[in-house]
Protein backbone atom coordinates (compact mmCIF):
# COMPACT_ATOMS: atom_id res chain seq x y z
CA UNK A 1 0.00 0.00 0.00
CA UNK A 2 1.28 3.36 -1.14
CA UNK A 3 0.17 6.27 1.80
CA UNK A 4 0.40 9.64 1.02
CA UNK A 5 -0.03 11.65 4.48
CA UNK A 6 0.01 15.68 4.56
CA UNK A 7 2.36 15.87 1.76
CA UNK A 8 3.59 19.51 0.52
CA UNK A 9 6.36 20.38 -1.26
CA UNK A 10 7.16 21.86 -5.36
CA UNK A 11 10.38 23.13 -6.67
CA UNK A 12 12.78 24.94 -4.19
CA UNK A 13 10.93 27.91 -3.30
CA UNK A 14 8.15 27.53 -5.22
CA UNK A 15 5.28 25.84 -3.20
CA UNK A 16 3.33 23.25 -5.62
CA UNK A 17 1.46 20.92 -3.42
CA UNK A 18 -0.86 21.41 -0.37
CA UNK A 19 -1.83 19.20 2.57
CA UNK A 20 -1.75 16.27 -0.22
CA UNK A 21 -4.07 13.00 1.59
CA UNK A 22 -4.53 9.46 -0.28
CA UNK A 23 -3.65 5.65 -0.36
CA UNK A 24 -2.96 3.30 -3.23
CA UNK A 25 -4.24 -0.14 -1.79
CA UNK A 26 -3.04 -3.37 -2.98
CA UNK A 27 -4.29 -4.90 -6.05
CA UNK A 28 -6.35 -1.57 -7.11
CA UNK A 29 -5.48 1.45 -9.40
CA UNK A 30 -5.88 4.96 -8.57
CA UNK A 31 -6.36 7.30 -11.30
CA UNK A 32 -4.29 11.00 -10.51
CA UNK A 33 -6.49 13.14 -12.53
CA UNK A 34 -6.16 17.27 -13.06
CA UNK A 35 -5.49 19.50 -15.52
CA UNK A 36 -2.17 21.08 -16.57
CA UNK A 37 -0.49 22.23 -13.65
CA UNK A 38 -2.55 20.51 -11.59
CA UNK A 39 0.02 19.13 -9.43
CA UNK A 40 0.08 15.36 -10.64
CA UNK A 41 3.95 15.72 -12.52
CA UNK A 42 4.88 17.33 -8.83
CA UNK A 43 2.96 15.06 -6.62
CA UNK A 44 4.56 11.91 -8.99
CA UNK A 45 8.05 13.37 -8.23
CA UNK A 46 7.43 12.98 -4.80
CA UNK A 47 6.29 9.78 -4.91
CA UNK A 48 9.33 8.30 -6.74
CA UNK A 49 11.84 10.32 -4.50
CA UNK A 50 12.92 13.07 -7.40
CA UNK A 51 11.84 15.64 -4.90
CA UNK A 52 11.55 15.75 -0.97
CA UNK A 53 9.08 17.01 1.13
CA UNK A 54 8.68 20.24 2.37
CA UNK A 55 6.16 18.42 4.96
CA UNK A 56 4.39 15.17 5.49
CA UNK A 57 5.39 11.79 4.70
CA UNK A 58 5.18 8.89 2.30
CA UNK A 59 4.98 5.47 3.17
CA UNK A 60 5.22 2.54 0.67
CA UNK A 61 4.11 -1.08 2.56
CA UNK A 62 5.20 0.32 5.60
CA UNK A 63 8.65 2.41 4.21
CA UNK A 64 9.09 5.46 4.49
CA UNK A 65 11.18 7.00 1.20
CA UNK A 66 12.63 9.74 4.34
CA UNK A 67 14.38 7.09 6.25
CA UNK A 68 15.42 4.38 3.74
CA UNK A 69 14.65 5.48 0.20
CA UNK A 70 16.62 2.60 -0.94
CA UNK A 71 14.23 -0.21 -0.23
CA UNK A 72 11.64 2.04 -0.73
CA UNK A 73 12.16 2.49 -4.11
CA UNK A 74 13.11 -1.10 -4.94
CA UNK A 75 9.38 -1.61 -4.58
CA UNK A 76 8.74 1.13 -7.51
CA UNK A 77 8.67 0.59 -11.29
CA UNK A 78 8.10 3.92 -12.89
CA UNK A 79 6.99 4.61 -16.93
CA UNK A 80 7.52 8.45 -17.54
CA UNK A 81 5.31 10.59 -19.60
CA UNK A 82 8.79 10.92 -21.93
CA UNK A 83 10.60 7.62 -22.42
CA UNK A 84 13.88 7.58 -20.46
CA UNK A 85 16.76 5.46 -22.71
CA UNK A 86 20.24 5.10 -22.95
CA UNK A 87 21.30 6.00 -26.58
CA UNK A 88 24.30 3.68 -26.51
CA UNK A 89 22.44 0.29 -25.40
CA UNK A 90 20.61 -1.82 -27.33
CA UNK A 91 17.04 -2.53 -26.27
CA UNK A 92 18.19 -6.29 -25.00
CA UNK A 93 20.63 -4.53 -23.08
CA UNK A 94 18.09 -1.98 -21.59
CA UNK A 95 16.18 -5.22 -20.31
CA UNK A 96 19.81 -6.83 -19.03
CA UNK A 97 20.22 -3.76 -17.10
CA UNK A 98 16.62 -3.50 -15.53
CA UNK A 99 16.97 -7.44 -14.67
CA UNK A 100 20.10 -6.69 -12.97
CA UNK A 101 18.88 -3.35 -11.07
CA UNK A 102 15.99 -5.22 -9.54
CA UNK A 103 18.10 -8.85 -8.73
CA UNK A 104 15.50 -10.37 -10.92
CA UNK A 105 16.00 -14.34 -12.02
CA UNK A 106 17.43 -13.92 -15.51
CA UNK A 107 15.80 -16.97 -16.87
CA UNK A 108 12.41 -16.30 -15.39
CA UNK A 109 12.90 -12.20 -16.16
CA UNK A 110 13.59 -13.24 -20.24
CA UNK A 111 10.66 -15.82 -20.48
CA UNK A 112 8.15 -12.60 -19.22
CA UNK A 113 10.28 -10.15 -21.65
CA UNK A 114 9.75 -12.79 -24.49
CA UNK A 115 5.93 -12.64 -24.05
CA UNK A 116 5.87 -8.80 -23.62
CA UNK A 117 8.11 -8.35 -26.57
CA UNK A 118 5.84 -10.23 -28.65
CA UNK A 119 2.45 -8.52 -26.94
CA UNK A 120 4.31 -5.03 -28.55
CA UNK A 121 5.55 -6.60 -31.51
CA UNK A 122 9.41 -5.73 -30.50
CA UNK A 123 10.79 -9.12 -30.60
CA UNK A 124 13.34 -8.24 -33.65
CA UNK A 125 14.04 -4.97 -32.54
CA UNK A 126 16.57 -5.99 -29.26
CA UNK A 127 19.67 -5.19 -31.19
CA UNK A 128 17.97 -1.79 -32.21
CA UNK A 129 19.34 1.64 -30.72
CA UNK A 130 16.89 3.96 -29.43
CA UNK A 131 17.92 6.10 -32.30
CA UNK A 132 15.95 3.71 -34.68
CA UNK A 133 12.60 3.93 -32.20
CA UNK A 134 9.87 6.46 -32.73
CA UNK A 135 8.15 7.97 -29.42
CA UNK A 136 5.64 5.15 -29.32
CA UNK A 137 8.32 2.59 -29.56
CA UNK A 138 10.04 4.02 -27.09
CA UNK A 139 7.34 3.84 -24.82
CA UNK A 140 6.47 0.41 -25.71
CA UNK A 141 10.31 -0.06 -24.24
CA UNK A 142 9.97 1.47 -20.94
CA UNK A 143 6.59 -0.61 -20.31
CA UNK A 144 8.20 -3.62 -21.28
CA UNK A 145 11.29 -2.72 -18.77
CA UNK A 146 8.67 -1.63 -15.96
CA UNK A 147 6.75 -5.48 -16.47
CA UNK A 148 9.65 -7.99 -16.27
CA UNK A 149 9.94 -6.42 -12.83
CA UNK A 150 7.67 -7.55 -9.42
CA UNK A 151 7.46 -4.37 -8.03
CA UNK A 152 4.28 -4.14 -5.88
CA UNK A 153 3.91 -0.60 -7.21
CA UNK A 154 3.41 0.88 -10.45
CA UNK A 155 3.80 4.42 -11.49
CA UNK A 156 2.49 5.45 -15.11
CA UNK A 157 2.74 8.88 -15.79
CA UNK A 158 0.05 10.05 -18.95
CA UNK A 159 1.27 6.70 -20.20
CA UNK A 160 -1.20 7.00 -23.50
CA UNK A 161 0.64 9.70 -25.27
CA UNK A 162 2.45 8.00 -28.23
CA UNK A 163 0.96 4.54 -28.12
CA UNK A 164 -1.54 3.23 -30.54
CA UNK A 165 -5.29 2.24 -30.13
CA UNK A 166 -3.60 -1.85 -30.14
CA UNK A 167 -0.69 -1.01 -27.65
CA UNK A 168 -2.99 0.87 -25.43
CA UNK A 169 -5.62 -2.21 -25.01
CA UNK A 170 -2.44 -4.50 -24.37
CA UNK A 171 -1.17 -2.22 -21.57
CA UNK A 172 -4.32 -1.58 -20.32
CA UNK A 173 -4.61 -5.85 -20.07
CA UNK A 174 -1.55 -5.99 -18.58
CA UNK A 175 -2.54 -3.63 -15.49
CA UNK A 176 -5.41 -6.11 -15.59
CA UNK A 177 -3.62 -8.89 -15.10
CA UNK A 178 -1.48 -7.11 -12.40
CA UNK A 179 -3.93 -5.98 -10.61
CA UNK A 180 -5.05 -9.40 -9.87
CA UNK A 181 -2.16 -10.77 -8.24
CA UNK A 182 -1.96 -7.98 -5.85
CA UNK A 183 0.07 -5.06 -7.74
CA UNK A 184 -0.74 -1.48 -7.05
CA UNK A 185 -0.97 0.74 -9.30
CA UNK A 186 -0.98 4.92 -9.61
CA UNK A 187 -1.28 6.12 -12.96
CA UNK A 188 -2.06 9.98 -13.91
CA UNK A 189 -4.12 11.65 -17.08
CA UNK A 190 -5.67 14.65 -18.01
CA UNK A 191 -9.19 12.79 -17.91
CA UNK A 192 -10.70 9.34 -17.00
CA UNK A 193 -12.20 8.19 -19.98
CA UNK A 194 -9.40 5.67 -21.22
CA UNK A 195 -9.21 4.16 -17.94
CA UNK A 196 -12.42 4.34 -16.58
CA UNK A 197 -13.10 0.81 -16.84
CA UNK A 198 -9.94 -0.09 -15.13
CA UNK A 199 -9.60 1.96 -12.25
CA UNK A 200 -10.61 1.77 -8.83
CA UNK A 201 -10.41 4.83 -7.36
CA UNK A 202 -9.41 8.55 -8.23
CA UNK A 203 -7.84 11.63 -7.30
CA UNK A 204 -8.46 15.04 -8.46
CA UNK A 205 -6.31 17.42 -7.66
CA UNK A 206 -7.07 21.04 -8.91
CA UNK A 207 -3.90 23.84 -7.97
CA UNK A 208 -1.75 21.37 -5.71
CA UNK A 209 -4.67 20.70 -3.71
CA UNK A 210 -6.86 17.35 -3.31
CA UNK A 211 -10.11 18.88 -4.60
CA UNK A 212 -11.93 15.68 -4.48
CA UNK A 213 -11.24 11.77 -4.33
CA UNK A 214 -13.47 8.64 -4.47
CA UNK A 215 -14.32 5.55 -6.17
CA UNK A 216 -14.37 5.87 -10.37
CA UNK A 217 -17.86 5.07 -10.50
CA UNK A 218 -18.30 8.93 -9.03
CA UNK A 219 -16.35 10.78 -10.91
CA UNK A 220 -18.15 12.30 -12.91
CA UNK A 221 -21.10 13.37 -10.39
CA UNK A 222 -18.20 14.72 -8.13
CA UNK A 223 -15.81 16.55 -11.09
CA UNK A 224 -18.37 17.12 -13.65
CA UNK A 225 -16.80 20.36 -15.31
CA UNK A 226 -13.86 17.98 -16.24
CA UNK A 227 -16.07 15.48 -17.27
CA UNK A 228 -17.39 18.25 -19.80
CA UNK A 229 -13.45 19.61 -20.62
CA UNK A 230 -12.84 16.17 -21.45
Amino acid sequence: MLEIKHLSGGYGQLKVLSDINFTVADGTMTALVGLNGSGKSTTINHVIGLLAPKTGEILLNGVALQTDPVAYKRQIAYIPEQPVLYEELTLREHLEVTMKAYTLDRDVAWARAEQLLTIFRLTNKLEWFPTHFSKGMRQKVMIVMAFITDAPLFIIDEPFLGLDVVAVRDLLHLIDERKATGTSFLLTTHVIDTVEAHADHFVYLKDGVVDQQGAVADFARLVPELVEEG
